[in-house]
């Protein structure tokens, strides 16, 4: 469908020859509105707050080296041959998030080994977090007109879209063509998985580590679909996306892992420390 663009400033903020992205200013909204929401939790626990602050700390660097990494080596192709130092260009565009949460968890691991506390109670405080800070970064995506779907059809738009904000459909028509908005898509499923860790938390007392598996579980099914309506994926080999088919692997992981964990008495407290009945 054919439309006129109108896109939205990316700056925020420009301070002389400083740029402040709308970008940046999002991520990290998500993060301290996540991180904030944590170690509440995790006060609430009884637990020192420091803990929640220092997995954080120490995760964001990891997050980014290993996003970087990722789509590096799902995307080789365009690097080699070319000037090293373009490995290194974050600026110029191309993290993936499930690398940015290898990074997360793997962070969080070793900290949790370290200080000798449960991971599984510290990934479970921080899983409604993670998820929202993911639905509130993909509006991040929205303001550099990327992470996109295809074209829509003009019955699409008539019996959808027109209904949006329209300052949505005015960011998502690119180069005079409206595409579909998944940034929209996988932070409205996100939002629906915050709520939904919040209750299955504090309403049903679940067994530890049983949110954050929840949350793979919850997050891959809807990546696996918006990812396969978006322009920008990487691939694995042939028509096989990466993302969709790491979000099946999560998907079977986790759900291997709840019951593995059940059978083996590897998950006989509830999530508020009290030992299951």
């Amino acid at each position: 469908m054919m439309c006129t663009p109108e896109p939205l400033n990316p700056v925020f903020l420009q301070l002389g020859p400083l740029s402040i992205y709308w970008y940046g200013l999002i991520i990290a909204t998500g993060a301290f509105l996540g991180l904030w929401i944590a170690t509440r939790e995790t006060e609430r626990l009884g637990l020192k707050k420091d803990y929640m602050v220092d997995i954080v700390v120490f995760a964001i660097p990891a997050a980014i080296v290993c996003a970087r990494l990722y789509y590096v080596i799902f995307e080789w192709d365009r690097y080699a041959g070319g000037p090293w130092w373009k490995v290194f260009a974050v600026w110029e565009g191309g993290i993936a998030i499930h690398g940015a949460l290898i990074g997360s968890v793997l962070t969080a691991y070793i900290y949790t080994k370290i200080k000798g506390i449960s991971f599984w109670m510290m990934a479970d405080i921080a899983a409604p977090s993670i998820i929202l800070g993911q639905a509130i970064g993909r509006w991040g995506n929205f303001m550099n007109q990327e992470a996109h779907g295809g074209p829509v059809s003009e019955s699409f738009y008539n019996n959808f879209m027109q209904y949006l904000p329209g300052f949505i459909n005015q960011q998502m028509c690119i180069d005079g063509t409206v595409y579909h908005p998944t940034f929209l898509y996988e932070s409205l499923w996100n939002i629906i998985g915050f709520v939904l860790l919040l209750v299955l938390r504090h309403k049903f007392n679940p067994r530890r580590g049983e949110v954050f598996l929840s949350y793979v579980i919850w997050y891959s099914v809807g990546r696996f679909f918006v990812e396969g309506m978006r322009t920008d994926s990487l691939y694995l080999f042939g028509e096989i996306r990466t993302a969709q088919f790491i979000s099946i692997v999560l998907v079977i992981g986790a759900v291997i892992a709840i019951i593995y964990r059940r059978k083996n008495g590897m998950a006989n407290k509830y999530y508020s420390g009290k030992k299951v009945k």
